[in-house]
């Protein structure tokens, strides 16, 4: 199986909605790191499994969207807690609109909100 990883970094704002967050359910901001791992059993035909302007594209979306953002504001976590959970499938989802290689089978999003802190998400694409 072959792996491609990219990553980018941004901060971003939130606060969770959950019974009882303490300090979790004020406004703050995390530093958040996205890491992209694209994998799959092939190579295209340039021995590449992803192409990385196609990844580089999407990451820079990605920036884009969230920087200086309040995630809870944002119609893609509207009825959900804005956890990092939830926004490693929000990215795995915006991802794989901007990547349409065939030679990925599978895609793992990780965010971390710290030095310390990180959550996936992964799936077959």
């Amino acid at each position: 199986m072959y792996a491609t990883t990219v990553r980018t970094e941004f901060v971003a704002q939130h606060y969770l909605t959950v019974p009882n967050p303490g300090l979790e359910g004020d406004p703050h901001s995390h530093h958040y790191r996205v890491e992209l791992c694209f994998r799959g059993p092939e190579l295209n035909e340039f021995d590449y499994i992803v192409d990385i302007d196609d990844a580089d594209t999407a990451l820079s979306s990605l920036a884009g969207r969230y920087r200086d953002t309040m995630l809870n504001e944002l119609p893609e976590f509207k009825g959900y807690n804005p956890s990092v959970e939830r926004f490693a499938r929000v990215i795995f989802e915006r991802v794989m609109e901007h990547v349409t290689d065939e030679t990925v089978t599978e895609l793992s999003v990780t965010i971390w909100e710290d030095d310390e802190a990180a959550a996936s998400y992964d799936a077959a694409v």
